[in-house]
Protein backbone atom coordinates (compact mmCIF):
# COMPACT_ATOMS: atom_id res chain seq x y z
CA UNK A 1 0.00 0.00 0.00
CA UNK A 2 1.12 3.29 -0.76
CA UNK A 3 1.23 6.35 1.11
CA UNK A 4 0.35 10.25 1.39
CA UNK A 5 2.49 12.90 2.04
CA UNK A 6 0.73 15.65 3.16
CA UNK A 7 2.84 19.62 2.49
CA UNK A 8 1.93 22.13 4.77
CA UNK A 9 2.67 25.72 2.84
CA UNK A 10 2.08 23.24 -0.31
CA UNK A 11 1.44 27.00 -2.31
CA UNK A 12 5.37 27.90 -1.89
CA UNK A 13 7.62 28.28 -4.46
CA UNK A 14 9.60 25.81 -3.47
CA UNK A 15 6.75 23.17 -4.08
CA UNK A 16 8.30 22.20 -7.33
CA UNK A 17 11.23 21.10 -6.41
CA UNK A 18 9.64 18.45 -3.81
CA UNK A 19 7.84 17.39 -6.54
CA UNK A 20 10.31 16.63 -8.91
CA UNK A 21 11.83 14.57 -6.24
CA UNK A 22 9.21 12.36 -5.29
CA UNK A 23 8.32 11.74 -8.86
CA UNK A 24 12.35 10.72 -9.41
CA UNK A 25 12.16 8.55 -6.51
CA UNK A 26 8.78 6.59 -7.69
CA UNK A 27 10.72 3.36 -7.29
CA UNK A 28 11.59 3.37 -3.90
CA UNK A 29 8.42 5.74 -2.42
CA UNK A 30 5.71 4.82 -3.24
CA UNK A 31 3.25 7.83 -2.70
CA UNK A 32 -0.31 6.68 -3.48
CA UNK A 33 -1.78 10.65 -2.60
CA UNK A 34 0.27 13.78 -2.43
CA UNK A 35 -1.99 16.93 -0.67
CA UNK A 36 -0.93 20.64 -1.12
CA UNK A 37 -2.20 22.43 1.94
CA UNK A 38 -2.25 26.34 2.18
CA UNK A 39 -3.96 29.32 3.05
CA UNK A 40 -3.58 31.11 -0.04
CA UNK A 41 -5.98 29.33 -1.90
CA UNK A 42 -5.07 31.12 -5.01
CA UNK A 43 -1.44 30.54 -4.69
CA UNK A 44 -2.14 26.87 -4.17
CA UNK A 45 -4.45 26.56 -7.52
CA UNK A 46 -0.99 28.17 -9.66
CA UNK A 47 1.78 26.02 -7.84
CA UNK A 48 -0.49 22.82 -7.72
CA UNK A 49 -1.32 23.53 -11.59
CA UNK A 50 2.32 23.01 -12.48
CA UNK A 51 2.82 19.96 -9.97
CA UNK A 52 0.07 18.23 -11.63
CA UNK A 53 1.77 19.10 -14.95
CA UNK A 54 5.04 18.04 -13.76
CA UNK A 55 3.88 14.41 -12.51
CA UNK A 56 1.76 14.03 -15.46
CA UNK A 57 5.13 14.30 -17.47
CA UNK A 58 6.54 11.51 -15.17
CA UNK A 59 4.43 9.40 -16.12
CA UNK A 60 3.53 9.24 -11.98
CA UNK A 61 -0.27 7.43 -11.13
CA UNK A 62 -0.88 8.67 -7.81
CA UNK A 63 -3.58 11.43 -6.57
CA UNK A 64 -2.79 14.39 -6.23
CA UNK A 65 -5.11 17.03 -4.06
CA UNK A 66 -4.43 20.99 -3.02
CA UNK A 67 -6.65 21.97 -0.38
CA UNK A 68 -6.86 24.97 2.22
CA UNK A 69 -8.28 22.62 4.35
CA UNK A 70 -6.00 21.69 6.80
CA UNK A 71 -7.21 18.29 9.05
CA UNK A 72 -8.57 17.10 5.14
CA UNK A 73 -4.99 17.05 4.18
CA UNK A 74 -3.37 15.96 7.34
CA UNK A 75 -5.99 12.93 7.60
CA UNK A 76 -4.13 9.68 7.00
CA UNK A 77 -0.89 11.06 6.32
CA UNK A 78 2.03 9.47 6.91
CA UNK A 79 4.66 11.72 6.18
CA UNK A 80 3.79 15.46 6.82
CA UNK A 81 6.46 18.31 5.51
CA UNK A 82 5.99 21.74 6.74
CA UNK A 83 7.83 24.56 4.41
CA UNK A 84 5.60 27.47 6.37
CA UNK A 85 6.36 30.99 6.53
CA UNK A 86 4.47 32.86 9.27
CA UNK A 87 4.03 36.15 7.85
CA UNK A 88 5.00 35.97 4.31
CA UNK A 89 7.73 37.49 2.72
CA UNK A 90 6.78 41.10 4.06
CA UNK A 91 7.41 39.80 7.62
CA UNK A 92 10.78 38.70 6.29
CA UNK A 93 11.97 42.07 4.80
CA UNK A 94 10.88 43.12 8.51
CA UNK A 95 13.39 40.90 9.95
CA UNK A 96 16.28 41.49 7.79
CA UNK A 97 15.69 45.46 8.47
CA UNK A 98 14.45 46.14 11.84
CA UNK A 99 17.93 44.91 13.30
CA UNK A 100 20.16 47.49 11.32
CA UNK A 101 18.08 50.40 13.94
CA UNK A 102 20.12 48.87 16.37
CA UNK A 103 23.44 48.33 15.40
CA UNK A 104 22.77 44.45 14.50
CA UNK A 105 22.60 42.75 11.34
CA UNK A 106 19.40 41.60 9.81
CA UNK A 107 19.26 38.22 8.35
CA UNK A 108 15.95 35.64 8.47
CA UNK A 109 17.42 32.68 10.56
CA UNK A 110 20.09 34.29 12.20
CA UNK A 111 20.28 36.99 15.32
CA UNK A 112 17.31 39.34 16.04
CA UNK A 113 15.77 38.65 12.95
CA UNK A 114 15.89 34.86 13.44
CA UNK A 115 14.31 35.50 17.21
CA UNK A 116 11.33 37.15 15.69
CA UNK A 117 10.96 34.73 12.64
CA UNK A 118 11.19 32.61 15.85
CA UNK A 119 8.18 33.79 18.09
CA UNK A 120 5.82 34.03 15.39
CA UNK A 121 6.75 30.24 14.02
CA UNK A 122 7.15 28.04 16.80
CA UNK A 123 3.31 28.32 18.42
CA UNK A 124 2.19 28.02 14.75
CA UNK A 125 4.26 25.00 14.01
CA UNK A 126 3.40 23.08 17.06
CA UNK A 127 -0.46 23.67 16.86
CA UNK A 128 -0.28 21.97 13.78
CA UNK A 129 2.16 18.84 15.54
CA UNK A 130 -0.89 18.55 18.07
CA UNK A 131 -3.04 18.12 15.14
CA UNK A 132 -0.87 15.78 13.13
CA UNK A 133 -0.99 13.82 16.45
CA UNK A 134 -5.33 13.42 16.20
CA UNK A 135 -5.52 13.15 12.33
CA UNK A 136 -2.68 11.73 10.67
CA UNK A 137 -1.72 7.85 10.61
CA UNK A 138 -0.24 6.07 13.15
CA UNK A 139 3.29 6.96 13.96
CA UNK A 140 3.66 9.86 11.39
CA UNK A 141 6.90 11.42 10.90
CA UNK A 142 6.78 15.53 10.70
CA UNK A 143 9.54 16.74 8.78
CA UNK A 144 10.58 20.24 9.03
CA UNK A 145 12.05 22.65 6.35
CA UNK A 146 10.37 25.47 8.36
CA UNK A 147 13.04 28.35 9.10
CA UNK A 148 14.77 28.37 12.02
CA UNK A 149 14.78 24.76 11.85
CA UNK A 150 16.93 24.25 14.90
CA UNK A 151 14.57 26.13 17.01
CA UNK A 152 11.40 24.76 15.59
CA UNK A 153 12.67 20.91 15.74
CA UNK A 154 13.99 21.54 19.36
CA UNK A 155 10.29 23.03 19.61
CA UNK A 156 8.43 19.84 18.36
CA UNK A 157 10.63 17.18 20.15
CA UNK A 158 10.63 18.97 23.62
CA UNK A 159 6.65 18.81 22.80
CA UNK A 160 6.63 14.95 22.37
CA UNK A 161 6.84 15.07 18.10
CA UNK A 162 7.69 12.44 15.99
CA UNK A 163 9.74 15.20 14.23
CA UNK A 164 12.88 15.45 12.25
CA UNK A 165 14.52 18.83 11.47
CA UNK A 166 15.84 19.27 7.19
CA UNK A 167 18.09 21.51 5.82
CA UNK A 168 19.91 21.84 2.36
CA UNK A 169 22.97 23.26 3.71
CA UNK A 170 24.85 19.68 4.24
CA UNK A 171 23.80 18.26 1.24
CA UNK A 172 24.43 20.73 -1.03
CA UNK A 173 28.08 21.26 -0.21
CA UNK A 174 28.80 17.21 -0.33
CA UNK A 175 26.82 17.44 -3.82
CA UNK A 176 29.63 20.20 -5.08
CA UNK A 177 32.42 18.92 -3.22
CA UNK A 178 31.34 15.25 -5.17
CA UNK A 179 31.51 17.01 -7.82
CA UNK A 180 34.45 18.92 -7.39
CA UNK A 181 36.79 15.25 -6.70
CA UNK A 182 34.52 13.55 -9.33
CA UNK A 183 32.98 10.72 -7.73
CA UNK A 184 28.89 9.60 -6.99
CA UNK A 185 27.74 12.01 -3.97
CA UNK A 186 27.08 8.66 -2.22
CA UNK A 187 31.00 8.03 -2.04
CA UNK A 188 31.33 11.76 0.19
CA UNK A 189 30.28 11.89 3.97
CA UNK A 190 30.58 14.76 5.67
CA UNK A 191 31.51 15.03 9.39
CA UNK A 192 29.00 17.90 9.58
CA UNK A 193 28.97 19.00 13.58
CA UNK A 194 26.95 22.05 15.05
CA UNK A 195 23.67 23.69 15.11
CA UNK A 196 20.78 24.39 12.10
CA UNK A 197 22.87 27.23 10.17
CA UNK A 198 26.03 27.17 12.59
CA UNK A 199 28.11 24.60 11.45
CA UNK A 200 31.20 23.37 10.77
CA UNK A 201 33.00 20.47 8.48
CA UNK A 202 35.48 18.90 9.94
CA UNK A 203 36.02 16.18 7.25
CA UNK A 204 35.24 15.63 3.88
CA UNK A 205 35.72 11.39 3.74
CA UNK A 206 35.81 10.28 -0.04
CA UNK A 207 35.67 6.15 0.15
CA UNK A 208 36.36 6.65 3.85
CA UNK A 209 39.71 8.61 3.48
CA UNK A 210 39.63 12.51 4.47
CA UNK A 211 40.12 15.35 2.21
CA UNK A 212 39.77 17.75 4.36
CA UNK A 213 43.57 18.76 4.36
CA UNK A 214 44.03 18.16 0.89
CA UNK A 215 41.64 20.99 -0.08
CA UNK A 216 42.20 23.12 2.52
CA UNK A 217 45.93 23.27 1.28
CA UNK A 218 45.04 23.07 -2.27
CA UNK A 219 41.42 24.67 -2.75
CA UNK A 220 41.26 27.11 -0.24
CA UNK A 221 40.78 30.23 -2.55
CA UNK A 222 37.51 28.29 -4.07
CA UNK A 223 36.13 27.26 -1.09
CA UNK A 224 36.97 30.51 0.49
CA UNK A 225 34.60 32.15 -2.19
CA UNK A 226 32.23 29.63 -1.63
CA UNK A 227 31.40 29.49 2.17
CA UNK A 228 32.62 33.49 1.76
CA UNK A 229 35.13 33.09 4.77
CA UNK A 230 38.85 34.08 4.31
CA UNK A 231 41.40 31.62 3.30
CA UNK A 232 43.40 32.43 6.36
CA UNK A 233 40.47 31.65 8.52
CA UNK A 234 39.31 28.53 6.99
CA UNK A 235 43.40 27.24 7.81
CA UNK A 236 43.31 28.40 11.15
CA UNK A 237 39.95 26.83 11.81
CA UNK A 238 41.01 23.58 9.71
CA UNK A 239 37.67 22.75 8.84
CA UNK A 240 34.73 24.22 6.66
CA UNK A 241 32.19 26.68 8.39
CA UNK A 242 28.95 26.84 6.80
CA UNK A 243 28.16 30.42 4.80
CA UNK A 244 25.91 31.35 7.89
CA UNK A 245 29.66 31.41 9.84
CA UNK A 246 29.76 35.27 8.48
CA UNK A 247 27.38 36.73 10.41
CA UNK A 248 29.87 35.82 13.40
CA UNK A 249 33.00 35.86 11.96
CA UNK A 250 32.73 39.21 10.06
CA UNK A 251 30.13 40.84 11.69
CA UNK A 252 30.97 44.42 11.21
CA UNK A 253 31.46 43.84 7.47
CA UNK A 254 28.02 42.03 6.79
CA UNK A 255 26.61 44.96 8.52
CA UNK A 256 27.92 47.35 6.53
CA UNK A 257 27.23 45.31 3.21
CA UNK A 258 23.77 45.10 4.30
CA UNK A 259 22.83 49.07 5.07
CA UNK A 260 25.17 50.06 2.15
CA UNK A 261 22.48 47.51 -0.47
CA UNK A 262 19.27 45.76 -0.45
CA UNK A 263 18.04 43.13 1.39
CA UNK A 264 17.79 39.10 0.09
CA UNK A 265 13.96 39.51 0.74
CA UNK A 266 13.29 42.19 -2.15
CA UNK A 267 15.23 39.69 -4.26
CA UNK A 268 13.23 36.86 -3.09
CA UNK A 269 9.93 38.98 -3.61
CA UNK A 270 11.09 39.42 -7.15
CA UNK A 271 12.14 35.93 -8.23
CA UNK A 272 8.92 34.74 -6.65
CA UNK A 273 6.52 36.82 -8.74
CA UNK A 274 8.32 36.00 -12.00
CA UNK A 275 8.10 32.37 -10.97
CA UNK A 276 4.25 32.65 -10.03
CA UNK A 277 3.77 34.20 -13.76
CA UNK A 278 5.66 31.48 -14.94
CA UNK A 279 3.71 28.68 -13.31
CA UNK A 280 0.83 30.20 -14.69
CA UNK A 281 1.70 28.87 -18.42
CA UNK A 282 -0.55 26.03 -18.96
CA UNK A 283 2.32 24.79 -21.49
CA UNK A 284 5.12 24.44 -18.57
CA UNK A 285 5.25 21.06 -16.87
CA UNK A 286 9.14 21.48 -15.45
CA UNK A 287 10.72 23.68 -12.75
CA UNK A 288 12.06 26.56 -14.66
CA UNK A 289 15.71 27.60 -14.43
CA UNK A 290 14.71 31.22 -12.56
CA UNK A 291 13.82 28.28 -9.74
CA UNK A 292 17.40 27.92 -9.17
CA UNK A 293 17.84 31.33 -8.32
CA UNK A 294 14.94 31.21 -5.53
CA UNK A 295 17.35 29.05 -3.38
CA UNK A 296 16.59 25.58 -1.79
CA UNK A 297 19.46 23.66 -3.69
CA UNK A 298 19.28 20.21 -3.29
CA UNK A 299 16.00 20.78 -0.97
CA UNK A 300 13.54 18.03 -2.95
CA UNK A 301 16.68 15.80 -3.02
CA UNK A 302 16.98 16.19 0.70
CA UNK A 303 13.69 15.59 1.49
CA UNK A 304 12.14 13.09 -0.41
CA UNK A 305 15.15 11.23 0.38
CA UNK A 306 15.00 11.36 4.34
CA UNK A 307 11.31 10.19 3.42
CA UNK A 308 12.17 7.40 1.40
CA UNK A 309 14.67 6.07 4.09
CA UNK A 310 12.49 6.47 6.91
CA UNK A 311 9.93 4.51 5.24
CA UNK A 312 12.06 1.81 3.73
CA UNK A 313 14.38 1.72 7.02
CA UNK A 314 17.47 1.65 4.84
CA UNK A 315 20.33 2.90 7.55
CA UNK A 316 21.92 5.50 5.08
CA UNK A 317 23.56 8.25 6.57
CA UNK A 318 22.03 11.39 6.57
CA UNK A 319 22.12 14.97 7.79
CA UNK A 320 19.66 16.13 9.81
CA UNK A 321 18.24 18.07 13.11
CA UNK A 322 17.77 15.74 15.44
CA UNK A 323 18.24 15.09 19.52
CA UNK A 324 22.14 14.90 20.42
CA UNK A 325 21.71 12.02 22.80
CA UNK A 326 25.35 11.87 23.24
CA UNK A 327 26.99 12.63 19.51
CA UNK A 328 28.50 15.76 20.53
CA UNK A 329 29.95 15.38 24.10
CA UNK A 330 29.93 18.73 24.70
CA UNK A 331 26.18 19.29 24.72
CA UNK A 332 23.18 18.16 26.61
CA UNK A 333 21.39 15.05 25.78
CA UNK A 334 18.06 16.77 24.98
CA UNK A 335 19.91 19.49 22.78
CA UNK A 336 18.64 19.77 19.26
CA UNK A 337 22.02 19.37 16.65
CA UNK A 338 22.30 18.79 13.19
CA UNK A 339 24.80 15.94 12.53
CA UNK A 340 25.49 12.91 10.72
CA UNK A 341 22.50 10.43 11.56
CA UNK A 342 21.46 6.71 10.32
CA UNK A 343 17.87 7.29 9.49
CA UNK A 344 15.63 4.04 9.76
CA UNK A 345 12.06 3.17 10.28
CA UNK A 346 12.53 4.37 13.88
CA UNK A 347 14.05 7.62 13.01
CA UNK A 348 17.29 9.47 12.63
CA UNK A 349 19.86 7.73 15.09
CA UNK A 350 23.02 10.30 15.18
CA UNK A 351 26.77 9.31 15.41
CA UNK A 352 29.10 9.70 17.92
CA UNK A 353 31.45 12.30 17.34
CA UNK A 354 34.41 13.90 18.79
CA UNK A 355 34.61 16.78 21.12
CA UNK A 356 34.27 20.14 19.74
CA UNK A 357 37.43 22.39 20.03
CA UNK A 358 37.45 25.46 22.46
CA UNK A 359 36.90 27.93 19.59
CA UNK A 360 33.70 25.94 18.04
CA UNK A 361 32.72 24.83 21.32
CA UNK A 362 31.86 28.11 22.77
CA UNK A 363 29.43 29.53 20.18
CA UNK A 364 27.57 26.52 19.79
CA UNK A 365 26.98 26.13 23.32
CA UNK A 366 25.68 30.03 23.36
CA UNK A 367 23.57 29.81 20.41
CA UNK A 368 22.21 26.48 21.77
CA UNK A 369 21.18 28.34 25.37
CA UNK A 370 19.83 31.19 23.12
CA UNK A 371 18.04 28.82 20.98
CA UNK A 372 16.50 26.81 24.21
CA UNK A 373 15.19 30.55 25.98
CA UNK A 374 13.35 31.74 22.19
CA UNK A 375 11.49 28.28 22.55
CA UNK A 376 10.92 29.50 25.80
CA UNK A 377 9.71 32.91 24.84
CA UNK A 378 7.66 31.86 21.86
CA UNK A 379 5.24 29.31 23.94
CA UNK A 380 5.02 31.47 27.27
CA UNK A 381 4.81 34.89 26.14
CA UNK A 382 7.07 36.33 28.50
CA UNK A 383 8.96 39.31 28.34
CA UNK A 384 11.37 38.61 30.57
CA UNK A 385 12.43 35.35 28.80
CA UNK A 386 12.29 36.98 25.79
CA UNK A 387 14.95 39.54 26.56
CA UNK A 388 17.05 36.99 28.19
CA UNK A 389 16.80 35.45 24.88
CA UNK A 390 17.83 38.07 23.25
CA UNK A 391 20.73 38.93 25.69
CA UNK A 392 22.05 35.47 24.69
CA UNK A 393 22.18 35.97 21.26
CA UNK A 394 26.20 36.54 19.93
CA UNK A 395 24.54 38.83 17.46
CA UNK A 396 22.79 41.52 19.48
CA UNK A 397 25.68 43.22 21.59
CA UNK A 398 23.80 44.73 24.91
CA UNK A 399 21.32 45.03 27.23
CA UNK A 400 20.38 48.54 25.61
CA UNK A 401 20.06 46.71 21.87
CA UNK A 402 18.33 43.87 23.53
CA UNK A 403 15.59 45.95 25.23
CA UNK A 404 15.18 47.89 22.23
CA UNK A 405 15.40 45.26 19.73
CA UNK A 406 12.34 43.77 21.89
CA UNK A 407 9.62 46.29 21.92
CA UNK A 408 10.29 46.78 18.33
CA UNK A 409 9.97 43.05 17.39
CA UNK A 410 6.77 42.83 19.58
CA UNK A 411 5.42 46.05 17.80
CA UNK A 412 5.66 45.28 14.85
CA UNK A 413 4.96 41.43 15.08
CA UNK A 414 2.13 42.01 17.05
CA UNK A 415 -0.57 40.28 14.78
CA UNK A 416 1.43 37.45 15.12
CA UNK A 417 2.28 36.66 18.66
CA UNK A 418 -1.01 37.12 20.74
CA UNK A 419 1.02 35.47 23.44
CA UNK A 420 2.55 38.53 24.25
CA UNK A 421 -0.52 40.80 23.94
CA UNK A 422 -1.53 42.68 27.56
CA UNK A 423 1.37 44.67 30.13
Amino acid sequence: MGLKIAVIGGGSTYTPELVEGIADRAATLPVDELVLHDIDSDRLGIVAGLAGRMLRRHGWDGRLVATTDREAALDGASFILVQLRVGGQAARLTDETLPHRFGCIGQETTGPGGFAKALRTVPVVLDLAEATARHAAPGAWIVDFTNPVGIVSQALLDAGHRAIGLCNVAIGLQRRLATRFGVPPNRVQLEHVGLNHLTWIRAVRVDGVDRLPELLERDAEALSAEVQTPVELLRALGAIPSYYLRYYYATGAVLEEQLAGGTRAEDVMAIERDLLELYRDPTLDRKPALLEQRGGAFYSEAAAQLIASLHAGTGDVQVVDVRNDGAIPDLPAHAVVEVPARIDRDGAHPLPLAPLAPEIRGLIQAVKAYEELAVEAALSGDRRIALLALLANPLVPDHRAAAGLLEAILETNAAYLPRFAGP
